[in-house]
């Protein structure tokens, strides 16, 4: 079950082949966000929040999988323990 607040609520999957679960291992975590970005496409949004916790735009496009935009305003990517709990 997902639950959808007022700040952002992350649900983490594992999905390392190793079955490495380390704090300096990537893995997949969905971010969900109860209101949609004003002004703002939705995956810009994600695109920006993702750069400002990574080292450039380059490095969150490649880290973002998918941008939830239609029924919630969210997005999964590849983050670590450290980064996931930046945001």
């Amino acid at each position: 079950m997902v639950l959808i607040c007022q700040s952002p609520t992350v649900t983490s999957l594992d999905v390392s082949r190793d079955g490495d679960s380390s704090s300096s291992s990537a893995a997949v975590h969905i971010i969900y966000y109860t209101e949609k970005p004003v002004d703002e496409e939705p995956e810009a949004f994600h695109l920006r929040t993702l750069a400002s916790l990574l080292s450039n735009d380059d490095v969150a496009k490649k880290a973002l999988i998918y941008s939830y935009k239609t029924t919630a305003s969210g997005f999964s990517a590849k983050l670590k323990a450290k980064q996931l709990s930046q945001i």
